[in-house]
């Protein structure tokens, strides 16, 4: 038997552009991408703390350290700029494997960056 289960989560990110007439989905600062293992164009799934609007889309790759989280097309209809997301993406794992599964999940600062230890 095989199940989702999450892979990698951006919590708590501001969506700093908002373009409904741009071709694509979600923009994500590569080193945010890098940082929970996401790949251009995979599957992820958007939640919206401000308004409660969830989106299912893809994600493109905006520059890297900048901070871009754009929500384009129309996943811009979900979100302005400024409201606050969580991005989520998902596996497919065997049963077995997802019990030992342990989620990729970064919490970035106010301006989109990971924070320095």
């Amino acid at each position: 038997m095989q199940i989702q289960v999450l892979k990698s989560k951006i919590h708590k990110v501001r969506v700093t552009q908002a373009n409904l007439h741009y071709i694509g989905s979600i923009g994500i600062d590569e080193d945010l991408m890098d940082a929970v293992n996401l790949i251009e164009n995979e599957k992820v799934h958007v939640v919206n703390l401000n308004n409660g609007e969830r989106v299912e889309t893809y994600v493109i790759k905006a520059e890297r350290g900048t901070g871009i989280i754009s929500m384009n097309g129309p996943a811009a209809r979900k979100a302005v700029e400024g409201d606050v997301l969580i991005i989520m993406s998902y596996a497919l794992m065997d049963f077995e494997e997802a019990k030992k599964h342990t989620p990729l999940i970064v919490f970035p600062n106010e301006n989109n960056k990971l924070s320095s230890f």
